[in-house]
């Protein structure tokens, strides 16, 4: 096994490195620390967050450091204040043995004055957000670059995904020609390409795997349900992982707020991160989850860039992402620093086709799992009491001076009676609440039946529609199909611009030529009648009915109607 030592560290930062408990290096670092100890090309890394790319450019940027120049010698910018303010106390603790070495921080949302004096004092290392620094050098007191020696571009991927293209093109231009150009990004956009061919000449390049693939000790797993159900599965599963120290993301901040408020009212430890957080609310809420005062956070992409917790057990898609990138990011946010861990999404039956992409990128596929049932959670909660009981230290001195009068009052009860009483104290609820509710139903298995059953209609060449609507579901006619150029994202954005419910469960889509059918959750079925008065669709006005017919019989009943409507009455004049 490789170590720092033999990669060229030197006896100080080894100290440091040390005492964070790193023994050996990891991949990334294993493959840049040499390079950049012993060449002077720039550089493209291919890493995913988490996977210790923060050393593999401090350590030997610090090492390559001249203390005796008061200058400005390196430059990392990273996307968000969290990141910029981790990279830097990273730093930070590995240069502790290292005399006189400077490292300032510069970020938005602090005050921007003080950050320029900590700079005019002396900073041979700044870590910055492209907006501040970009700020920075606007001002009249402008920040020295000329004596630049390395520019970091630490996850450049998510610094053009938040929109710092402008900032990031300002930066460069105003750092000399000779500068050492270092970019980390976990993957590779188009607009990484552009700064490639722009800033970098003959770059090495390095990967610690394959590009865009998700990180190898996480384990994917999925959960299908109806959307009405949807929240009750997380509970479920949070319920089942007693240990969780995760995310749950969510796609818009008000759905954030509300399932952490569901949550917290229901007895978990939670709080959100959202963007209608002050900064001093947003670091209050961080300090709690870092401290482990709170165990899980709800949290949107935008809300939760930047972060970097190393211990996160488990990450869980309340709704999965529009972008399967999306999904990478967060998967990478666990399994961090040679752990295990879990990635979770709760998905619905119109899904099907983000799984298959998010599947295609990950290059792997999701474990399908059943909604953990009662029976099972109930057991996995009372075997995490009873290891919790087992585990836990005792103060004797504060406590021993209590035992007698215990002792008196518990004497009535022989072992097995305490041994129940004190793990019922904190499982009755578990008990109480899964006697009360059935195991959630699985829509996979109606899903495979409809999958098995269109495969046979193709085999025979011939369409069939179905002539009933699915247990649970209400079935409608649509007057629009095929020569309407209608899709299945059309309809099912009708179907929600009608009714007004994000969150409605659509079930079997049929488009025909001249109409459609469609299915939807009996639950919703008076917002769907009510919901398509005044509505349009390509300059057709949309008609959509609850049948129970035969659709055969809705057809020849259309047809009919459409062949009255063409015969024109005696009494009208056709004008040429």
């Amino acid at each position: 096994m490789t170590s720092f030592e033999e990669l060229g560290i030197n006896e100080s930062l080894i100290r440091g490195v040390q005492e964070l408990g790193f023994e050996s290096p990891m991949a990334i670092q294993e493959k840049v620390i040499p390079l950049l100890l012993s060449h002077e090309n720039d550089l493209i890394a291919n890493a995913q967050t988490g996977t210790g790319k923060t050393g593999a450019f401090g350590l030997p940027l610090i090492q390559r450091t001249d203390i005796a120049n008061k200058s400005v010698q390196v430059l990392i910018l990273s996307p968000t204040r969290e990141l910029c303010r981790q990279i830097a106390s990273d730093l930070k603790k590995y240069a502790k043995y290292v005399k006189g070495l400077r490292i300032v921080s510069v970020y938005g949302g602090a005050d921007i004055s003080r950050q320029m004096k900590q700079i005019e004092k002396g900073a041979h290392i700044i870590v910055a957000t492209p907006g501040r620094m970009d700020d920075l050098l606007n001002r009249r007191n402008k920040i020295d670059l000329s004596k630049l020696r390395y520019l970091v571009l630490d996850e450049a991927d998510e610094m053009l995904s938040m929109g710092f293209k402008d900032e990031l093109d300002a930066i460069l231009d105003r750092t000399p020609g000779s500068k050492t150009t270092l970019l980390f990004s976990a993957t590779m956009p188009a607009g990484i390409n552009n700064i490639i061919r722009n800033y970098l000449v003959d770059p090495i390049e390095v990967s610690t795997g394959e590009r865009n693939s998700g990180a190898e000790n996480v384990e994917h797993i999925r959960y299908s349900v109806h959307e009405k159900n949807r929240y009750e599965a997380l509970k479920r599963i949070v319920d089942f992982n007693p240990d969780i120290y995760g995310i749950i993301f969510c796609r818009t901040r008000e759905e954030t707020k509300t399932v952490a408020k569901k949550l917290v009212d229901d007895g978990y430890s939670v709080d959100a991160l959202h963007g209608d957080l002050s900064q001093i609310q947003r670091e209050n809420v961080m300090y709690k989850f870092r401290t482990g005062h709170i165990q899980i956070l709800t949290a949107t992409d935008v809300a939760a860039r930047g972060l970097d917790i190393k211990e996160l057990t488990h990450i869980i898609n309340y709704n999965l992402p529009d972008e399967p990138i999306l999904y990478i990011h967060r998967s990478g946010r666990t399994g961090r620093a040679g752990r295990k861990g879990i990635s979770i999404a709760i998905t619905n039956l119109k899904e099907k086709q983000k799984v298959a992409r998010i599947e295609k990128l990950l290059r792997k596929k999701f474990e399908l799992n059943d909604v953990p049932g009662g029976d099972a959670i109930c057991e996995r909660q009372l075997y995490h009491i009873v290891d919790k009981l087992e585990k836990i230290d005792v103060n004797h001195h504060e406590i021993d001076r209590f035992l007698p009068g215990i002792y008196e009052r518990l004497s009535g009860l022989d072992r097995d009676t305490l041994i129940k009483h004190f793990v019922a104290l904190e499982f009755n609820r578990f008990l109480d609440y899964y006697s009360r509710n059935e195991d959630l139903e699985v829509p996979v298995l109606r899903k495979e039946k409809r999958q098995s059953s269109s495969a046979r209609t193709r085999k025979s060449g011939k369409r069939k529609v179905l002539h009933a609507a699915e247990p649970g579901f209400s079935r409608f006619y649509m007057n629009l199909g095929q020569k309407h150029k209608l899709t299945p994202p059309d309809l099912i954005g009708l179907v929600i611009q009608g009714t007004r419910r994000k969150n409605i469960d659509i079930g079997k889509i049929d488009i025909l030529k001249n109409f459609s059918f469609f299915e939807v959750d009996e639950l919703h079925t008076n917002y769907v009648i009510k919901g398509f008065k005044k509505m349009e669709f390509n300059g057709v006005q949309v008609n959509v009915e609850l049948t129970r017919q035969n659709p055969e019989e809705r057809v020849s009943h259309s047809v009919r109607k459409k062949k009255k409507r063409k015969k024109r009455p005696k009494h009208v004049t056709k004008h040429h």
